[in-house]
């Protein structure tokens, strides 16, 4: 009867959603950018503001679920300027609107608005899912704002990666341009029952997992909140839609290195800013592989991959999130801030955790600052997100090796000289 009484109460009187204070600073068609208001009596925020970047055809507020459940409050509370773009909704004349306006009119005006509030003139990025696309393409062709990347859960490289969304998307028998001349925006509801495909009993167990937990008056407010935000969706811009299907998906042309913005080349080796990839042991849409690849075709020189258990959405908003990833994203920010203690920062060695579950016996040994990953929850528009235990691994620096090779040839000889 408690799970029942619950269960009605958080029905009719959901928690609220995007909550935390923010002030309107900027606006252009149906897109504006949101500052985050700090608390009365904070000390000033670090040098460089934070830029957040959700996905085109996602509620933005995924950033700031629940006020105990929010990134975006989390980054304010630990002294960062945290801008986030809120994409609007597209309405019918929108299906004109392109890749170009989206990844370089629209973004390319919000950093620059925020790069301007900083002495640096530059802006951190943290894109999530698409959002993290738009971001590392307008990093690679116009990089002149960006102080670091981080990358959330975000597809670079679209083909081989054996997802399902890939196979649907290269099929012959699904025609893009058919379906935007019909529809000029994409609607949501179609892609929305593509991802519910995905997994296609996941509401079933939903259901289920909801009955067993429905005593907790917590673990409702969260439930409710990410079904609230996954039933919310937007239609994607037409014309955008269908670029973004034929040269990201099909050509693969960001991973190729022929993509372009604005008739502007776009090569990821451009970006020589400090990079952060963020890849999920069970996430369904984006694997680990399409996401963490782009380590390996930017320039930069102090990377890092960081992999969580968790899916797509739950490991992002959960409360294993809050212990886990939070703590990450500040710490590669203000480690990268110009008013941070000076750091020599060389090449790394990414470290990426096992693809299958550590062994309970013996312990494996992790390091004392990684926290321990906890559950997330589940998701009808992220099909499923639930939390494995694979193990979060910080970047390495092989000091021996490093060492071995800045050391002089003529260094080499003596020591060899000195052996017995």
């Amino acid at each position: 009867m408690k799970r029942l009484l619950n269960l009605a109460a958080r029905v009719t009187r959901p928690a609220p959603v995007g909550t935390t204070p923010a002030d309107v600073v900027l606006r252009e068609n149906k897109w504006k950018l949101l500052r985050y208001r700090r608390p009365a009596g904070s000390p000033p925020p670090r040098e460089t503001p934070v830029l957040l970047v959700p996905s085109l055809i996602n509620r933005h507020y995924v950033m700031d679920l629940l006020p105990d459940r929010s990134m975006a409050a989390d980054l304010v509370a630990r002294g960062h300027d945290v801008y986030c773009i809120d994409w609007g909704t597209p309405e019918d004349e929108d299906r004109f609107v392109t890749f170009d306006d989206v990844c370089d009119r629209y973004l390319g005006r919000a950093i620059r608005h925020v790069a301007s509030t900083s002495p640096r003139s530059k802006a951190h990025l943290l894109g999530y899912c698409l959002g993290g696309t738009l971001a590392v393409i307008h990093a690679a062709a116009r990089p002149e704002h960006v102080a670091s990347l981080l990358l959330l859960a975000a597809p670079v490289r679209f083909k081989n990666e054996g997802s399902l969304l890939e196979a649907w998307t290269q099929s012959p028998t699904f025609g893009v341009r058919p379906v935007v001349e019909a529809f000029g925006n994409v609607p949501w509801q179609l892609m929305q029952s593509a991802f519910h495909m995905l997994r296609p009993t996941l509401n079933l167990s939903k259901l289920v997992h909801l009955l067993d937990r429905a005593e907790s008056g917590e673990f409702l407010d969260g439930f409710f909140a990410l079904e609230t935000w996954g039933n919310d969706n937007v239609s994607f811009p037409g014309a955008c839609f269908e670029r973004y299907i034929e040269e990201l998906y099909r050509q693969d042309l960001l991973a190729r290195g022929e993509f372009r913005l604005s008739g502007r080349p776009v090569k990821l080796g451009a970006i020589t800013c400090p990079v952060m990839a963020v890849t999920f042991e069970h996430d369904n849409i984006v694997p680990a592989a399409s996401a963490s690849c782009a380590l390996d075709m930017v320039s930069s020189t102090d990377k890092v991959h960081l992999h969580l258990p968790g899916g797509h959405v739950g490991a992002v908003v959960s409360r294993g999130a809050q212990r886990s990833l939070w703590p990450k994203l500040s710490e590669f920010f203000a480690a990268r801030d110009a008013d941070a203690a000076p750091q020599r920062v060389e090449a790394r060695r990414v470290a990426k955790a096992p693809a299958e579950p550590a062994p309970r016996e013996p312990a494996p040994r992790e390091p004392a600052h990684v926290a321990p990953p906890g559950r997330g929850h589940t998701n009808g528009h992220a099909n499923g997100h639930t939390n494995g235990h694979a193990k979060a691994e910080a970047p390495i620096v092989d000091k021996k090796r490093k060492a071995r090779a800045v050391a002089s040839p003529a260094a080499r000889k003596k020591r060899a000289t000195r052996s017995p």
